[in-house]
């Protein structure tokens, strides 16, 4: 099923998708969230934080696993995603450290660092609430538009588009890493929900061909039509197509 939510802004747009992260930690204080990073979560993360100053939000039972990590990147790098994370949620909350999880973007062998992910997302009891943002070229975690369906962790090469988008986050489009270890599509679709953020005139032609055109791996978030609990949370920008 298919739910779609409307804010008049990115502020409302945030809280919309906040309310539903915290109904789950509050229905399930032991859930196991994925997570995102780049822009679209920011707000909601500030909202959740917020919620859990005020004394409306506990999560020190919650378990982590996060999408993807860049390779080549040490969790003290500013650019990381284990430093957004730690920046943008994690320090701010009562969360167990030892109970957050990423991929290792220094891992030398590429392969055990794609099983250990599989097994630490398996040891967790799979995810309850997978939250996404979604790429310009419809990518979803770092799962590239490709011929199949990558199933589960694995070493992507980046596409040009991801790079250039992910440039203003570096100091020149030269520091942005080429590959990252992501979850795959498989996974993503095993979480028992999923909730993605989007924002912004620029994601509404995406928006749409996900959602309303064809399922296939050249458009990777066009699979989330087949899952049974998906909820866009958007601006009204972003969701002026559909």
């Amino acid at each position: 099923m298919l739910r779609i939510y409307c804010g008049e802004n990115y502020d409302e747009m945030s809280r919309k998708a906040a309310n539903i992260i915290a109904a789950q930690v509050i229905t399930k204080p032991d859930c196991v969230l994925g997570l995102a990073t780049g822009s679209s979560p920011i707000g909601t993360y500030k909202q959740l934080i917020d919620w859990y100053e005020k004394g409306d939000l506990d999560f020190s039972q919650v378990s982590t696993v996060n999408l993807d990590e860049y390779q080549g990147l040490s969790h003290e790098d500013s650019q990381s995603y284990y430093y957004f994370m730690n920046e943008n949620l994690f320090k701010h909350v009562n969360i167990d450290q030892a109970h957050t999880n990423l991929p290792n973007g220094l891992a030398k062998n590429v392969e055990e660092e794609c099983e250990r992910y599989n097994k630490v997302i398996q040891s967790c009891g799979g995810v309850d609430l997978q939250l996404l943002g979604i790429g310009h070229n419809g990518h979803i975690g770092f799962n590239e538009p490709a011929e199949v369906f990558e199933k589960e962790t694995h070493l992507v090469e980046l596409a040009e588009s991801t790079i250039k988008a992910n440039a203003r986050l570096f100091e020149n489009e030269n520091d942005v890493p080429r590959h990252a270890f992501t979850m795959g599509i498989k996974t993503i679709m095993q979480a028992k929900k999923v909730v993605i953020v989007v924002s912004g005139e620029d994601k509404a032609k995406i928006i749409k061909e996900a959602f309303f055109g064809p399922v296939t791996p050249k458009v990777p978030a066009s699979i989330l039509q087949m899952h049974n609990d998906v909820c866009i949370v958007g601006d009204k920008a972003a969701l002026s197509l559909i």
